[in-house]
């Protein structure tokens, strides 16, 4: 593509060469570059793409674009702009031809709920019929392939490629997670969806290395719905005003409040056989009963996420019921069938917060016991060892405490930062180093009626110690538990 097309609408100066060049790729990342490439500098928090120019140019760049002054040898094409990052958008729906207005597009924001909305979303258009693609934390999933990622919302450049190749595999319906960081990071920045929800908003990322404040992550938040054209909020959050105060977007709520357009009126807790879930009476925009087969208030909300969003894209209730009524998502509250006495749970609860939501839910089920097998990552804030052990002692009858990804840390040290947490209640514990011999113990050891939560790890397939990730997906791993248990019969 010629040069000057990747410009178009964006303001910038040109301070040497050629615009009419062709251009073969963009790349934000001096590695990535091909030959005939733009190479895209910008001052990053620990990182400047300026001092990789050259590197740049060496790989093939024939085009580079700057924030600030530079000085470049050779007949390379120098292009400055404002702020390199911010014009990343654009410069990639030029290239890739505005994938996002071939398709329609759902954007969820919020600290919990995303990902289960979204594959709630996503199974519930695909039992309609339709072809939907995913972008969000467990991956990218389009038709039959998937791309892993390393953050819930990639970089704009990769959005709109991923976007570009569901297109051409002919997916009409996108479902995309939208993170505060990504939004406060210009990550999708240009970038209008069609529909945008807020799920909820908790104190949950503030710190050094996220939000320095919750105003600043109540502002991101809400920089989505100046960037979509019909909004669904949970109108029961306390921060529900705050996300529909400024945006540009429709309003249309759900929650349990008399004055939601969607409401439940009335929910009950299942453990009947092998489904554990909630049955909900909603009233508003439909009169109806649904069941979702999964368990606790808060996917109730979830549920009621996706329930709004497919009404309003015109999908037959008839699809919406059939979907929610048999569905899993990776490492969400997901029920992995071990026994028929007794009911194990895989979930990605890794702090305090997560941890005391799922057990407090699970609790309501009224269990024999609960017991939960969980570690802590090593490398990461110590307050979450304690407050994550003071939360499972809290709302379980037996703890197991075993490894997590212990990253660059000794087990021995982090458990003994756990027992801190979990010496605050009465709860009994053993410690199990080992995670796949924890999870045997627990399945060895489960009584009739008990729950068995595995926490921590949710959809990750690795565990990550001294630097090195080994293969670690707890359904595998269960699995072959499970045949090793058959054979010690």
């Amino acid at each position: 593509m010629k040069l000057i097309k990747l410009l178009e609408g964006i303001k910038h100066e040109v301070i040497s060469g050629d615009i009419e060049i062709d251009v073969s790729d963009i790349a934000y990342d001096s590695r990535k570059v091909v030959e005939n490439g733009l190479f895209l500098a910008y001052s990053g928090s620990s990182v400047d793409g300026h001092d990789y120019i050259n590197d740049a140019i060496a790989l093939g760049a024939v085009a580079v674009i700057v924030e600030k002054d530079v000085d470049v040898s050779g007949n390379i094409t120098i292009i400055k702009v404002a702020n390199s990052k911010k014009i990343l958008s654009k410069l990639s729906q030029n290239l890739f031809g505005y994938p996002q207005e071939k398709m329609t597009t759902v954007a969820i924001t919020g600290t919990k709920g995303k990902t289960t909305t979204s594959f709630m979303i996503k199974k519930i258009l695909e039992e309609a019929g339709n072809k939907c693609g995913l972008i969000g934390t467990t991956g990218v999933y389009i038709g039959e392939k998937f791309y892993p990622l390393k953050n819930t919302t990639p970089e704009a450049y990769d959005t709109l490629k991923y976007m570009k190749e569901m297109v051409d595999d002919g997916i009409n319906y996108m479902v995309m997670e939208v993170s505060s960081q990504a939004l406060k990071y210009d990550r999708v920045n240009d970038l209008v969806f069609d529909y945008g929800i807020f799920t909820n908003l908790t104190q949950d990322h503030i710190g050094e290395n996220e939000h320095s404040s919750m105003e600043d992550y109540i502002e991101s938040k809400a920089k989505l719905f100046n960037q979509c054209n019909y909004g669904i909020f949970n109108i029961d959050d306390s921060h529900f005003y705050d996300m529909v105060s400024g945006g540009d977007s429709t309003i249309n709520t759900y929650g349990y409040d008399d004055r939601a357009d969607l409401r439940v009126s009335k929910m009950n807790l299942l453990r009947e056989k092998e489904f554990i879930g909630i049955e909900m009476e909603l009233k508003g925009i439909i009169d109806d009963t649904i069941k979702v087969s999964t368990p606790g208030k808060f996917s109730s909300y979830n549920a009621m996420a996706a329930i709004m969003t497919c009404l309003m894209l015109g999908i037959d209730k008839k699809y919406i019921k059939k979907a929610l009524s048999n569905f899993s998502v990776k490492g969400r509250v997901e029920d992995v069938k071990v026994s028929k006495d007794f009911t194990l749970l895989i979930d990605y609860a890794h702090n305090g917060v997560s941890t005391e939501s799922i057990l407090s839910t699970m609790r309501e089920y009224n269990p024999k016991r609960i017991v939960t097998i969980f570690g802590c990552g090593g490398n990461r804030s110590r307050d979450r060892r304690y407050e994550m052990g003071e939360m499972a002692g809290k709302y379980s009858d037996y703890c197991i405490i075993t490894e997590d990804n212990n990253r660059f840390e000794d087990f021995e040290d982090i458990a003994k930062d756990i027992l801190v947490g979990i010496g605050k209640t009465n709860c009994e514990y053993t410690i199990i180093p080992d995670r796949k011999d924890a999870i045997k113990y627990a399945i060895k050891n489960g009584q009739k009626g008990d729950i068995i939560m595995l926490i921590g790890k949710g959809h990750e397939d690795y565990k990550e110690i001294k630097g090195i990730r080994y293969p670690f997906d707890e359904r595998v791993i269960i699995k072959e538990i499970l045949e090793e248990l058959k054979k010690e019969k």
